[in-house]
């Protein structure tokens, strides 16, 4: 890992497969396990993660009524198209 700053120790109880491919991977890769967690987690963040934390932020949006009603979209793009065609 990187010198960046550490959190506490967590522990988490995992299903004895998982922990079985996180070892081999570790023991492959010449790495720790803390290692390999690590890399699982930021490949999560940066995908499924992210998309659950933009989807909520899309909520808090439409809730402070930054959103726009799709019926009003598609007319304006209609519009624009009708207006191209001219």
């Amino acid at each position: 890992m990187s010198n960046r700053e550490l959190s506490d120790p967590i522990t988490m109880r995992l299903p004895v497969d998982v922990l079985a491919e996180i070892e081999q991977i570790a023991g492959i890769c010449d790495r720790s396990r803390s290692w390999v967690f690590v890399r699982a987690l930021k490949s999560y963040l940066a995908s499924e993660g992210r998309e659950i934390i933009e989807l909520d932020q899309a909520r808090k949006d439409i809730d402070a009524g930054f959103g726009h009603d799709l019926d009003d979209v598609i007319d304006e793009v209609d519009a624009i198209v009708k207006g191209a065609v001219a």
